[in-house]
């Protein structure tokens, strides 16, 4: 059995390589979670190829010669569909200025119970209006730092997945052009992070995780510096987008999202707490949306 998945992969990367030549696509993203051992396919030098995994760093280094160097995009360790884990590339490798908008790209995946890449999808980012809303997305986090955008970003993506001790929740991240921000928005209880060193209230430290599931279930937004500081949770942000740019059936949140976008260079992230859906708002539209999963993947 073993033999017979490890061809399939081998076939399906050949045959993904072939693909990338025809469709000159400059870049091939290749989801690495379902792979158990090294494939020597995995080695094209005049190809530009980035590797997703969720893995530890440790893990995906055994999969390749010492010291190579390899371009690693990490997600969450959350459920997602195959579709979610390529828009997740996407925003990721376009927010680390990997890509840019334009590209022809190949993203090769599968899901990692079954050990098999059964999927293979070519996207034309120039077109692609299903997975990118908007050609603004190019420039995404402009302003703020790339490892501070991909933590909110999981963060986010965890709490969309997972909810607050199994309830859904919905909230708002708006991160950058703090300054504006603020001026554009008012507190709406004691700001819970007031009093606390820049250490402890910084995105990136991994220990703040857990206080910031406990404070989404407060009504209005966290605000996040474009260097990854807490600044304040429970702000309201007192903007209203265009309500003709933004798709029918959304709430407040996100009019909130698309007025303080729309008013500064600021990204918010939303989550709908009805569906559990996490869009992506900048210059006062949505550039992306990730749905949840709706069911575990099987094998």
């Amino acid at each position: 059995m073993r033999r017979g998945v490890k061809q399939i992969n081998k076939e399906l990367l050949q045959s993904t390589f072939r693909l990338a030549k025809v469709t000159h696509a400059t870049g091939i993203f290749i989801f690495l979670d379902p792979l158990k051992e090294p494939f020597e396919e995995l080695f094209q030098k005049n190809l530009k190829i980035f590797f997703v995994t969720r893995r530890s760093v440790e893990e995906v280094l055994s999969l390749f010669p010492e010291g190579t160097k390899i371009p690693l995009i990490h997600l969450p360790k959350i459920d997602m569909t195959r579709m979610g884990q390529i828009q997740m590339a996407i925003v990721l490798a376009l927010s680390k200025q990997m890509i840019r908008l334009g590209e022809k790209l190949i993203f090769v995946t599968g899901l990692p119970e079954t050990d098999v890449l059964d999927t293979v999808v070519f996207i034309d980012t120039a077109h692609e209006a299903e997975l990118l809303t908007t050609q603004a997305v190019d420039g995404l986090t402009e302003g703020v730092r790339p490892d501070v955008f991909q933590q909110t970003l999981n963060i986010a993506l965890e709490l969309a997945s997972r909810g607050r001790e199994g309830k859904p929740v919905g909230t708002i991240f708006v991160l950058g052009d703090e300054e504006k921000v603020l001026q554009l928005s008012k507190q709406m209880i004691i700001n819970p992070f007031k009093g606390y060193t820049d250490d402890e209230r910084n995105i990136l430290n991994p220990t703040l995780r857990d206080t910031i599931f406990e404070f989404a279930a407060l009504d209005g937004a966290f605000i996040i510096s474009h260097e990854g500081l807490v600044l304040s949770a429970g702000r309201h942000l007192g903007t209203a987008g265009d309500e003709d740019t933004i798709p029918r059936g959304l709430g407040s949140r996100h009019i909130a999202a698309a007025g303080i976008t729309s008013l500064t260079d600021a990204v918010a992230l939303v989550i709908s707490e009805s569906t559990g859906d996490l869009r992506i708002f900048k210059n006062g539209k949505v550039l992306m949306k990730i749905e949840k999963p709706s069911r575990l993947p099987t094998r």
